[in-house]
């Protein structure tokens, strides 16, 4: 299971902290919420991937966990940019 959930916990990490890193600027929204929020969505892509190609660590699936992760963080930024 480890295994399996590791990549996504992984890549939503470094998406977040270099959302962090390229708008430098506080947030409304924690770093470690942003990462959960992504994370998660990464592990759903993960899942799909497995559900519809029935095997684990296709690489469509690895380039749709990049797309995913970089989009939540792009959204979370985006929306907090406009309200603050």
């Amino acid at each position: 299971m480890v295994n399996f959930s590791l990549p996504a916990l992984m890549v939503s990490l470094g998406i977040t902290l270099w959302g962090s890193f390229q708008y430098r600027r506080q947030s409304q929204i924690g770093w470690l919420w942003r990462w959960f929020f992504s994370a998660m969505g990464g592990l759903a892509v993960l899942v799909g991937g497995l559900v519809i190609t029935g095997n684990d660590g296709k690489m469509a699936t690895y380039g749709a966990l990049v797309l995913i992760c970089a989009t939540i963080e792009w959204a979370l930024q985006m929306k907090f940019k406009r309200q603050g």
